[in-house]
């Protein structure tokens, strides 16, 4: 039905210049259908199994560790990641490779010292982690904050990534296609929980993967494979020349740069729909091939959007087809790879290109929700209200009902947040997962002398300072709120957030006279080494 009613759409409203071209609409909405209804099939075979907090949560814990990798994969390669860091890649050359870093960066962190620990100590949510050694009430409030913030943030890039591509590809309004995404999402989360989640990030990324690749060979085969030749030739094109080879447009101080790489790489270890995939696996060992693979298919995915980064220079930056009036690309940098499809192989491939970067936002947006859905039904609702005694029945209609508003509310920041660049808008997220969530689970498996104070005061510091950070930094203060100045004159709050978050819980936490109960130190250390006794 809702299908329908978006095809419907489409028909009143006018065209517009090639991406409005009816073959372009007709290729693209037929891919985009097929993936859609595949996907609602999902939903409804999965809806079927969702009877229980364990198969919403957790798909039953029967996911294969090369199915999780792929969909941790799908849950990762976003929209900042395709539309976003390609765009800034044709924006600011070099500088745009930095995000493509950083994103991958955080994993061997997420392999080494966190997969495996998080699937023996939780559950359902990085809190069961942290729940084992500290006070319920406490630590369970300060995930649920951190979790929702950062979910929040994410889903704004998502849904902006959305707006825009529909925008340039149906010629629909921007706030029809944020709606439009909104009640897909609402609908995935709602009836088919983490299964059908799963499995719909599996499909996302396969296709994620296989369109990135299509299009960055295209790019090399008409540069003899060279990929020399092709930022040879991206330097000719480019309005700074040789410069875009060169750090500094993007991101102009060490301190900065700095900031970012410690946001993304943190970050990743901190974010929660990303925490909750390790628990979709059956055991310890298939957390750690979950990661392996994640680690495998985004590296290569990123190498991929590099490529079409500078492809898009070379064949956009002077062609006045993707160009609008004032010499800017028509629907924002955010859209260089869709243009790029389009300049290369015409209205079929942009039709793919275009469905599967639609695609790709449907299913990171599914993960986004259940992961802040869950926060509420199971963190707040469970243990803070009710002391771990509700009933399984209601937790879920709580889970559910909380999806839609999580839903409601990413489609009216979707639409306030219009324009911003996509994959500065994740790099927030990753600051404020970085801030809250990461110091909170790594002292918590590294650090016996946590204690229960140190964490809910110092991880809130953490997340209080980020968010005010980015607040009246650039982005807010001036871009948003149209101030002359900023008074935090950064954009990535990372460096100060994260060192004032690490430092308030040490230093909480070693002053602290309450303590922590010898028996939970007992308890958690012994499925601590699980981790260890597993592999021998």
């Amino acid at each position: 039905m809702i299908y329908l009613i978006f095809l419907n759409l489409l028909f009143f409203f006018p065209d517009f210049s090639y991406a409005a071209d009816i073959d372009s609409k007709s290729y693209a909405a037929v891919i985009f259908s097929v993936f859609v209804i595949t996907t609602l099939l999902i939903t409804y075979y999965a809806s079927k199994k969702t009877y229980d907090k364990k198969n919403y949560y957790a798909a039953g814990e029967k996911i294969s560790g090369f199915q999780n990798g792929l969909a941790i994969a799908g849950d990762y390669m976003s929209a900042a990641s395709f539309l976003g860091i390609s765009g800034l890649v044709f924006f600011s050359g070099f500088d745009g490779l930095i995000y493509s870093i950083g994103f991958l960066v955080g994993w061997p962190i997420i392999l080494f010292l966190i997969a495996e620990k998080l699937k023996n100590l939780g559950r359902f949510t990085f809190a069961d982690v942290t729940s084992i050694r500290l006070k319920q009430s406490k630590i369970r409030i300060l995930s649920a904050f951190g979790t929702l913030i950062t979910v929040l943030f994410y889903l704004i890039a998502q849904m902006v990534g959305a707006g825009s591509l529909i925008q340039i590809l149906f010629d629909l309004p921007y706030d029809y296609a944020i709606w439009f995404v909104g009640i897909l999402m609402i609908i995935y989360v709602s009836f088919g929980g983490m299964i059908a989640t799963t499995w719909v990030q599996i499909i996302k990324a396969l296709l994620l993967i296989f369109g990135a690749t299509l299009l960055a060979f295209f790019v090399l085969k008409d540069h003899s494979f060279s990929l020399n030749k092709l930022l040879v030739e991206a330097t000719n094109v480019h309005k700074s020349k040789e410069m875009i080879l060169f750090p500094g447009k993007l991101i102009n101080d060490p301190i900065s740069a700095i900031s970012l790489g410690i946001a993304l790489i943190f970050g990743t270890a901190g974010l929660p729909h990303i925490l909750m995939r390790f628990f979709t696996v059956p055991d310890g060992k298939s957390a750690r091939i979950s990661a392996l693979y994640a680690t495998t298919f985004i590296g290569y995915f990123y190498i991929l959007t590099f490529i079409i980064g500078f492809g898009a220079i070379v064949y956009l930056s002077n062609n006045l087809e993707y160009l609008d009036s004032a010499n800017k690309l028509i629907g924002s940098n955010n859209m260089a790879a869709i243009h790029l499809s389009h300049a290369i192989g015409g209205d079929i491939f942009l039709g793919f290109i275009s469905a599967v970067a639609f695609a790709t936002i449907l299913a990171v947006v599914s993960g986004l929700t259940l992961a802040g859905a869950s926060a509420i039904g199971r963190d707040i609702y469970v243990y803070v209200l009710n002391n771990g005694k509700a009933d399984e029945r209601k937790e879920l209609i709580v889970s559910k009902v909380s999806s839609v508003i999580i839903g409601v509310l990413a489609i009216i920041l979707g639409i306030i947040f219009q324009g911003q660049n996509v994959a500065f808008m994740v790099g927030l997220a990753f600051a404020i997962a970085a801030s809250t969530n990461f110091p909170i689970l790594y002292l918590t498996i590294t650090w016996k002398r946590l204690t229960t104070n140190g964490a809910f005061y110092g991880g809130f510091i953490g997340l209080i300072c980020a968010i005010a950070l980015v607040i009246l930094g650039p982005t807010i203060w001036v871009d948003v709120f149209g101030y002359e100045k900023p008074i935090f004159p950064y954009k990535y709050p990372g460096l100060f957030s994260v060192t004032i978050a690490f430092f308030s819980i040490i230093l909480i936490s070693y002053f602290d006279k309450s303590g922590l109960s010898k028996t939970n130190l007992d308890k958690f250390d012994k499925l601590l080494k699980q981790s260890y006794l597993g592999r021998k």
